[in-house]
């Protein structure tokens, strides 16, 4: 079965930086397209970074020069980089399998995601 384990997250003022990690099991990772995803409450689950099986990236407008999405196939490991935090950004965050259409996947992978919180 696939599991997927998000860590990384915390408290930080904005302007500050963090870096999340996403662990992966279940599934044959370096074939996969990963994602980040983000929501906060009263929100829409929304994508914010995604990465191909070739390493490609995109993101969504606003945290493009911010984020930076990257893995490790060796470790089955996808990671999230945050540079230049708002408190906008605050939300729980997940990874998942990501799709070019930037919608959530409707599978049972989620995992329970890691709370980041931005103060000003």
């Amino acid at each position: 079965q696939v599991q997927l384990v998000e860590s990384g997250g915390g408290l930080v003022q904005a302007g500050g930086s963090l870096r999340l990690s996403c662990v992966t099991s279940g599934m044959i990772f370096s074939l996969n397209d990963m994602g980040w995803y983000r929501q906060a409450p009263g929100k829409e689950r929304e994508l914010v970074a995604g990465i191909t099986s070739r390493s490609n990236t995109n993101y969504v407008d606003s945290v493009k020069g911010r984020f930076t999405i990257s893995r490790d196939n060796a470790k089955n490991t996808v990671y999230l980089q945050m540079n230049s935090l708002k408190p906008e950004d605050t939300a729980v965050y997940y990874c998942n399998l990501a799709s070019i259409t930037g919608r959530a996947p409707r599978n049972n992978y989620w995992g329970q995601g890691t709370q980041v919180t931005v103060s000003s």
